[in-house]
C-alpha cells in the first residue's frame, strides 16, 4: 500500500467561524469590491465589503427574529446567484447550519432532505420552487416558514430584524466554533436515500486555506472570477468561500447556455469548472472549424498544442515545434483564449475526470487546467495539480495537511482536515465510510513516488462481464465524449458476454454536420442515428477508444439514442455526472437491444 502525505502549512483556530471574513473585510478593507451583480443593462454593480457585511448582518438579524436558534438548520433552494451567498453567510452569522438543495430537485428529493435535516426555515428562489415546497409542506412538521428570493425574501428578513441590536448577532457568532456544523450537503443518492454530509466550519476553513495556497497568484485581491457551478454543490461552495476569503471579486450566473459570451463580457482571471464545460469549448471550436472548411488547420493546431504541452514535461519544445506553436497561436489559440475572456490563464477542473488529451490541449493553447479531486465528504478538493507541480492526466498531489493511501483492493483512502466527521444522523453509514481513521473514497486509484494521484475508476461502477473481466467504464466514456458529435456515453456490460455502450448526440453539433454532409436542416434525429455517414464517424471514435484498452474491455456494439440525457430528465446530476441506475432503468430496452 503506497501512502503519501504533505505537511500542513496553516493552523485552524478552535474559534474559526466562516462568517469571520465578512467582518474582517468590512473592518480592514471596507471599500474592497467583493462581488459584482448584474445591473440588467449588460454591466455590473459593485458590492463592497462594507455593503456585503451590512446585508449579511441585516438578514442574520431577520433569521434570529424568525426564531432561528444556534444550530438550527436553514435551507437554500436556488440557482447560483448573489443572494445565495448573502443567505449562506447570514445563516452562519446567525449561528445556524445551512442545508444546500439543488434548484432542480423534485418535491420528493426536497422532502427527504428537509425531513432528514429537520430544517426550520427554507429560502427558495422562484414561485416554481415555492410551489414545489408547498406540495410537501404538510409532511414537514419542523418547517416553519418558506421565503422566496424573487418575492423579496432577503428584504423581508432584513425588515423583520430591524429591532435586533448588532451585539446580539455577534454574540450568536461567538457561540459557533470550528467544530460546529456549517452545512449539510446531501449526496446524489444514485443508490438508496441521499446521505447528509455534515461539513464543519473547520472543514470549510481548511478547504479555503488550501485553495488560496494552491494558486495564490490567482486567488487574490484584484482578480475576479465568474462562478457558474451550482452553489448547492460542494465544489462551487468551496470556490465561493475561498475566493471571498482571499478578496477575489466574484460574479454569478446560472445560465450555461452562453458561457463564452459571459466570459467575454466579464473577462475572469481564472475559472472553476467541471470537465463537461471544457469538453464543450473544445468540441464547439472543432465543429466550427470543420463547418467553415478549416478542419485540417484546426486538427493540426490541436496536435501541435498537445505535443507542445507534452514537451514541457520532457525538456521543452524544439525549434520546429516552437515555430509551429507560434504560428498556430496566431491562427487558432488566441481565438480560443478570447472565448474564455482573454484574461484567463488558468482554470481548475473538478467533479469528474478531465482526461490527459484535453489537459494537454488546453495547456498547449495557453490555458493551464489544474485538475483536482475530491468529494462532498472532503469539502471539495483534497488533491490538486498546482502551477509548479503538474502532471497532466493525474489529479495532483495531496494538498497541505492531507494524506492519501491505496488499500489492498485498490481503493483510494483519504485523511486530513477537509475530511468530514460523519453523515447527519446516520452513525451506521459513518462507520462504514471509515477504516482505521481513513475515509474510504469509493474510487480506485494509484499514487506514484512523487505523490501524484491517478483515478482509475469508481469501485461501485466496475463492470464484471460474463467472462469475469473487470471493466472500468469511465476512461472509455471520457475518451468518447471528446468527439464533437457525442454528448453523453454510458458503457454497459455487467454480467454480459461483451462490453457495449449507449451514446447520445450533441444537439449543438448536428446542424453543422448535416450541412457538411448534404442533409436537410430539418432532418429528424430519428433518421440521423441510422445515417451511414454519422454511424461511421461514431464507429471510428469507438475504434480509437478501443485502442486504449485490452481486447476483453473493448466496446463491441453501440446503440445511438434519439434523445440526449439531461439534468432535467433525471439522467445527469447537476455537475453533469451520469446517474447510471436511472439510465439503466429508463433505457433498459436499448441495453437489451445491444445483447439481443
Amino acid at each position: 500500500m503506497r501512502e503519501f502525505d504533505v505537511p500542513a502549512t496553516y493552523t485552524i483556530p478552535e474559534t474559526a467561524n466562516m462568517s469571520d471574513s465578512v467582518f474582517r473585510h468590512a473592518e480592514t478593507t471596507p471599500g474592497l469590491v467583493v462581488f459584482n451583480t448584474p445591473d440588467g443593462k449588460g454591466g455590473y454593480n459593485d458590492v463592497t465589503a462594507a455593503e456585503f457585511a451590512a446585508q449579511v448582518t441585516a438578514v442574520a438579524k431577520g433569521l434570529i427574529a424568525s426564531g432561528i436558534e444556534v444550530g438550527d438548520r436553514v435551507a437554500i433552494l436556488a440557482a447560483t446567484r448573489y443572494e445565495w451567498v448573502v443567505a449562506d453567510y447570514a445563516i452562519w452569522t446567525a449561528g445556524a447550519c445551512g442545508v444546500a438543495i439543488f434548484d432542480s430537485s423534485s418535491a420528493e428529493q426536497a422532502k427527504w432532505i428537509l425531513s432528514d435535516s429537520a430544517t426550520k426555515l427554507i429560502i427558495v428562489e422562484t414561485a416554481k420552487h415555492a410551489a414545489t415546497i408547498a406540495e410537501i409542506h404538510g409532511d414537514l412538521p419542523a418547517l416553519a416558514e418558506v421565503l422566496q428570493i424573487d418575492a423579496g425574501a432577503l428584504t423581508t428578513l432584513a425588515e423583520r430584524g430591524t429591532g435586533i441590536d448588532d451585539a446580539v448577532v455577534h454574540e450568536r457568532r461567538k457561540q459557533v466554533v470550528a467544530a460546529s456544523p456549517a452545512t449539510l450537503i446531501y449526496t446524489s443518492g444514485t443508490t438508496g436515500r441521499p446521505k447528509g454530509v455534515m461539513l464543519s466550519h473547520s472543514n470549510l476553513y481548511a478547504e479555503s486555506a488550501v485553495i488560496r495556497q494552491a494558486v495564490p497568484e490567482y486567488v487574490r485581491q484584484g482578480n475576479r472570477t465568474l462562478l457558474f457551478l451550482p452553489l448547492a454543490h460542494v465544489f462551487a461552495r468551496a470556490v465561493s468561500v475561498g475566493s471571498f476569503d482571499a478578496g477575489v471579486t466574484v460574479t454569478h450566473t446560472a445560465d450555461w447556455s452562453n458561457l463564452p459570451a459571459q466570459f467575454g463580457a466579464y473577462q475572469p482571471n481564472f475559472i472553476l469548472s467541471v470537465p463537461r464545460v471544457f469538453e464543450k469549448v473544445y468540441n464547439a471550436a472543432k465543429q466550427k472549424a470543420h463547418n467553415e472548411g478549416k478542419g485540417k488547420i484546426f486538427d493540426a493546431a490541436v496536435d501541435t498544442a498537445i505535443a507542445y504541452s507534452q514537451s514541457l514535461e520532457t525538456g521543452g519544445p524544439g525549434l520546429v515545434l516552437n515555430l509551429k506553436h507560434k504560428l498556430f497561436d496566431a491562427l487558432v489559440y488566441g481565438k480560443l483564449r478570447a472565448a474564455l475572456g482573454g484574461r484567463c490563464e488558468i482554470a481548475v477542473s473538478g467533479g469528474g475526470p478531465l482526461g490527459a488529451r484535453l489537459g494537454h490541449f488546453f495547456r498547449g493553447i495557453g490555458l493551464t487546467i489544474l485538475e483536482g479531486y475530491g468529494l462532498t465528504e472532503t469539502s471539495a478538493a483534497i488533491t490538486v495539480n498546482v502551477p509548479d507541480h503538474i502532471k497532466v492526466g493525474s489529479v495532483g498531489r495531496p494538498l497541505p495537511g492531507h494524506a492519501v493511501k491505496i488499500a489492498e483492493d485498490g481503493e483510494l483512502l483519504l485523511r486530513g482536515p477537509v475530511v468530514f466527521n460523519g453523515y447527519w444522523g446516520n452513525a451506521e453509514a459513518t462507520d462504514e465510510a471509515f477504516a482505521d481513521g481513513w475515509f474510504r473514497s469509493g474510487d480506485l486509484g494509484a499514487v506514484d513516488a512523487d505523490g501524484f494521484v491517478t483515478i482509475t475508476g469508481r469501485k461501485k461502477e466496475i463492470l464484471v462481464t460474463a467472462g469475469g473481466k473487470n471493466v472500468s467504464p469511465a476512461p472509455m466514456e471520457d475518451s468518447l465524449r471528446a468527439h464533437p458529435l457525442i454528448s453523453q456515453v454510458m458503457v454497459v456490460g455487467d454480467k454480459q458476454p461483451f462490453v457495449g455502450a449507449l451514446i447520445t448526440l450533441d444537439q449543438e453539433a448536428l446542424p453543422g454536420w448535416k450541412e457538411r454532409n448534404g442533409l436537410a436542416a430539418d432532418t429528424p434525429i430519428e433518421q440521423l442515428i441510422s445515417n451511414p455517414a454519422l454511424v461511421a464517424e461514431i464507429d471510428a471514435a469507438v475504434a480509437a477508444t478501443n485502442k486504449l484498452v485490452s481486447k476483453a474491455e473493448q466496446i463491441k456494439k453501440i446503440r445511438i439514442l434519439p434523445v440526449d440525457w439531461t439534468v432535467e430528465g433525471g439522467e445527469l446530476t447537476p455537475k453533469m455526472s451520469l446517474k447510471r441506475a436511472v439510465v439503466m432503468k429508463q433505457f433498459a430496452a436499448d441495453v437489451d437491444a445491444i445483447y439481443n
